[in-house]
C-alpha cells in the first residue's frame, strides 16, 4: 500500500480503529493496542496480512465483520484483492466520521500518546486482576510480566566478622597494626559481622481448590529460584514433591512444563498436615527449613487431620526464622479465615498476606525480603 510506505503508520492505524468505533464496532483500548502490536509483528507491506491482523484483533462478534470489511476498504487504498462478503445493505459510515491520512498525520504525537497511555492503563489493570479470572490471552501477557518482579533475598548475620569502616572496635587487628609500626599509634580498625543471604523455602499447594492459581504461583516460584540460588520449592497436595530442579530452567514456560511433569498429584486432594510432616521429617528438620523464611501458598482447605496440621505448623515455627502464609482469598471483600485448616495454622504464622494478583505478589516479595 503506497500511502503506508511513505507515511508513519501509527496515525493511520490509530485512525482506522477510531473509524471502526465510529462505524459501530466496539473497539476497546485493549483491542486497539493488540492491533498495533499485531501489525508491528507481521509488518505493513502486505495489505492482506494487515487486513487479517485487524480482523483477528478488532472484531469481537460475527456482526462486526461486515462493518470491518467496509471500513477497511474505505480507509485503506483499495488495491489488491481482499476476502469479500456479500452486500447486505449495511450503511457505510459517513465520510465525515473517517479522518483522512493527512489528518491522522497531523495528530501523530497525540495518537501515539493515546495508544501508549491505553497500553499502560491496560497493563496496570492486569497487575491488579485476580489471576483466576483471566482468559488465555491475559494469562500469556501476565506470564511475560513476571519478569518485572525483582525478589530480594532476606539476609542473616553470621558469627564471623569482616573489616568495615565503622562498627565494633577490632582490637586484635589494631594491635597487630601497631606492632608492625614498632608500637607507634595508628588508625583504629573496625569490624562487623558478615551478612549472608537467608534461605527461602516455598511450599505451593497444587490441590484442586488451588488449581486456578497454581500456574501463577509456580511462575512466581520460578522467578524466586532464578534470582536466589538458596531458594527451594516444594508442591503440596496428597504428597510432597521437590520441584526446585525443574524450576531451574531459564525459560519460564519450559520450567512450568517441567514442574507439571514432575508433580504427580496436580489438582488432586489436600493433606496439608501430612505433607508438612513429610517435609519436616525429610528436609526441614535436617536444616533446610532451619533459620529459613518458609512461605506456604494455600487456601487452607484441609481434607486430612486438622490437628496434625496444627502440630506440624507449630513444629515448623520452632525451627524457621519466619513463617509466611499466602492465601489467594486474603484481602478480597467479605473473606474471613474461617476454614478449619487456615484457622488452626494462623497462630503459628508471622505474616498472613494475599496472593491473587501480580500486585500482591510484589507485596509478598517485599515481606520476604524484609524478613
Amino acid at each position: 500500500m503506497s500511502d503506508m510506505d511513505t507515511l508513519d503508520p501509527m496515525p493511520a492505524l490509530v485512525g482506522f480503529t477510531r473509524a471502526l468505533k465510529a462505524a459501530g464496532v466496539p473497539v476497546t483500548p485493549d483491542r486497539a493496542h493488540g492491533f498495533v502490536e499485531a501489525t508491528s509483528l507481521v509488518g505493513l507491506d502486505d495489505r492482506r496480512v494487515t487486513y487479517w491482523a485487524g480482523r483477528a484483533t478488532l472484531c469481537a462478534s460475527p456482526d462486526d465483520l461486515l462493518r470491518y470489511d467496509q471500513v477497511f476498504d474505505a480507509w485503506f487504498d483499495p488495491r489488491g484483492e481482499l476476502p469479500r462478503r456479500r452486500d447486505t445493505g449495511l450503511p457505510m459510515p459517513k465520510p465525515s466520521t473517517l479522518p483522512s491520512l493527512d489528518e491522522a498525520d497531523e495528530g501523530t504525537a497525540e495518537d501515539a500518546d493515546d495508544v501508549l497511555r491505553a497500553a499502560a492503563t491496560t497493563t496496570d489493570v492486569l497487575r491488579h486482576r485476580d489471576v483466576a479470572g483471566l482468559d488465555a490471552a491475559e494469562r500469556q501477557r501476565l506470564a511475560a510480566m513476571f519478569a518485572t518482579l525483582h525478589p530480594t533475598a532476606p539476609t542473616r548475620r553470621t558469627s564471623r566478622h569482616e573489616r568495615w569502616h565503622r562498627g565494633r572496635l577490632d582490637a586484635s587487628r589494631t594491635l597487630r597494626d601497631s606492632l608492625r609500626r614498632m608500637g607507634e599509634p595508628g588508625d583504629l580498625a573496625w569490624r562487623r559481622r558478615r551478612v549472608r543471604p537467608r534461605r527461602v523455602v516455598l511450599l505451593v499447594d497444587v490441590s484442586g481448590s488451588m488449581s486456578a492459581y497454581a500456574d501463577a504461583l509456580l511462575r512466581l516460584a520460578h522467578r524466586v529460584v532464578s534470582t536466589q540460588p538458596r531458594a527451594e520449592v516444594f508442591t503440596l497436595g496428597t504428597r510432597l514433591t521437590h520441584v526446585t530442579r525443574a524450576l531451574r530452567h531459564r525459560d519460564g514456560d519450559r520450567a512450568i512444563v517441567a514442574a507439571g511433569e514432575t508433580v504427580p498429584d496436580w489438582s488432586g486432594g489436600t493433606r496439608l498436615g501430612e505433607t508438612l510432616r513429610v517435609f519436616l521429617d525429610r528436609w526441614g528438620q535436617r536444616g533446610l527449613a532451619r533459620g529459613a523464611v518458609v512461605v506456604v501458598f494455600s487456601d487452607g482447605w484441609e481434607r486430612g487431620d486438622a490437628a496434625l496440621l496444627g502440630e506440624q505448623m507449630a513444629r515448623l515455627r520452632r525451627i524457621a526464622h519466619r513463617v509466611v502464609w499466602v492465601n489467594p482469598h486474603r484481602g478480597k471483600p467479605g473473606y474471613e479465615p474461617v476454614q478449619q485448616g487456615i484457622a488452626i495454622a494462623l497462630p503459628h504464622c508471622d505474616d498472613f498476606v494475599a496472593g491473587h494478583s501480580l500486585a500482591t505478589f510484589e507485596e509478598l516479595l517485599e515481606v520476604v525480603g524484609r524478613a
